[in-house]
This record gives structure tokens, sequence and C-alpha cells, in this order.
């Protein structure tokens, strides 16, 4: 299912994606300690963390805009539900319908973000929970076309006061080694932006971009790997934490409760 490896979606078998696929499972582990019952996943992609959460909960749904990925997750999970959907829209489900809602990295590829958290806030029950990953605006390298948006701390925690009674803001920290590669990542980029002399990334539209940006972003984990060996396969889902200090992170990890 992963071989849809495009440096957006991040494979769990190239050995140059293993920093963010590290990064991006880190909170399914997380969720796992504290789903139960009825789940929905929206934006499940290849199934990063299906099998975590299965694992924790009665009944899981996994929505995603990719047919063919919904097959093969359906067949590899036949007691559990997979979807096409067209987020925002959730009609599918009534109103209190589950008791957790599990986005990893989604909302900054939703046009419609209001409609996106109202629509998770209709069809949780009363007093179920959200958990919502995204990236951290300040600490992104450059411009992703595929992003519609990205926030900062205060615009998420703001936006997400809108439909939930309570939002807890975190981030996913990091040890040593994660801001290692961090920093040779950004420098990486930092010299091949340098070449974008008319600030081509932030003038042009998203479209025009995301075949060089898918280019040029395998070319520079590749190139992360082959400088930095055993640094970049060495991280590992350990090597990142709960933290408190969301706006030092690179991805938020807000728990909104309805």
């Amino acid at each position: 299912m992963s071989k849809y490896a495009t440096t957006e979606i991040t494979s769990a078998e190239i050995p140059s994606d293993n920093p963010v696929h590290q990064r991006l499972y880190f909170p399914y582990v997380e969720a796992a300690k504290i789903i139960h019952g009825n789940v929905l996943e929206l934006g499940c992609g290849w199934g990063r963390g299906v099998e975590t959460l299965i694992e924790k909960c009665e009944n899981y749904t996994g929505l995603d805009k990719n047919q063919p990925l919904i097959d093969q997750l359906q067949a590899a999970y036949p007691k559990h539900t997979f979807r096409t959907a067209d987020l925002p829209h959730l009609s599918a489900f009534q109103d209190n319908t589950f008791d957790f809602v599990v986005t990893f990295q989604v909302i900054e590829h939703i046009q419609d973000d209001h409609k996106f958290l109202s629509e998770i806030a209709r069809v949780l029950k009363p007093n179920g929970k959200v958990l919502l990953t995204t990236v951290n605006r300040p600490y992104s390298l450059s411009r992703n076309p595929w992003h519609i948006r990205e926030y900062d701390t205060q615009e998420l925690r703001t936006l997400m006061q809108n439909y939930f009674s309570k939002v807890e803001t975190m981030g996913v920290g990091g040890n040593q080694k994660v801001w290692d590669y961090y920093e040779e990542n950004k420098q990486s980029v930092n010299k091949i932006m340098r070449f974008d002399i008319f600030d081509l990334q932030h003038r042009l539209p998203a479209w025009m971009l995301r075949v060089p940006y898918e280019f040029l972003n395998r070319f520079n984990r590749n190139k992360l790997m082959a400088e930095t060996g055993s640094l970049a396969a060495s991280i590992d889902v350990t090597d990142f934490h709960v933290s408190n200090e969301p706006e030092k992170c690179i991805d938020f990890f807000f728990v909104a409760t309805k």
C-alpha cells in the first residue's frame, strides 16, 4: 500500500523518508493510548497508522479521497469500514456518531477549514474528542504547493475554539537526533532555494510548483540520506514526544473536546 510513495504522502519503505515517516507515525502511537469505542479517521492515506488504531477501538472507519488505497485497506481489514470521501463533507454520518475523530496532517489540505472542524464537531458524540496534527508554519522550510494554508499556534487554537469547548494545544517534540536532522534539512533546503532568485515559490500558482517540488524534495531527502547516513536511518518513533510548547515544534498535536 505504501507504494504510493510521493514525498507528500511519505513512505514507510523508502529509507530517505524514514525521519518524516517516524514523525508522522508518532501521533498514532499517542492516539492509541486514549482512543476507544467508535473511531473515525479523516485522511487515512495508505494506512500508516490504521493497524495501531484498530487494535484500540471497537469500530474503525477510515476516509480518504484515493479509491485504490481505500480498496486495498478494505481488503486488508474487512471487519472495519473504509470509504472515499470529499472532505470536509461528512454528510454520510449522523450527528453524535463517533467517540473519537483522528485527523493527522489533513487540515492544511482543506479549502474550507471551518466546515471541516464544524463537521467533525457534529459527528462527535457529546464529550467526544478530535486528535489533530498539522505542520507549524514557522518551521516550514519552503512553500508546500499541496497545502492550502498553514497555521501558527494562536491561529489554530483560535480556529478550533470556535467549535470545541476545550482545546489542548500540544506539539510533536523531538530529541537531539530529530533536531540535528531538521537543521541538516534546513541548511540543504536553503541551498536549493538560493536559486529561486525571483521568489517563484510564492509567486507561481500551486499547480505549477507541484512537479518541481516533488522532484526537489525527493532529491533533497536522498541527498540527506547519503550525507547523514546513520542519522536519518536511526531516527525512530521513540525519538519523539508530546510537548507542551507547540510553538517550538515542527508539528502541532491538538486534542479538542466537543
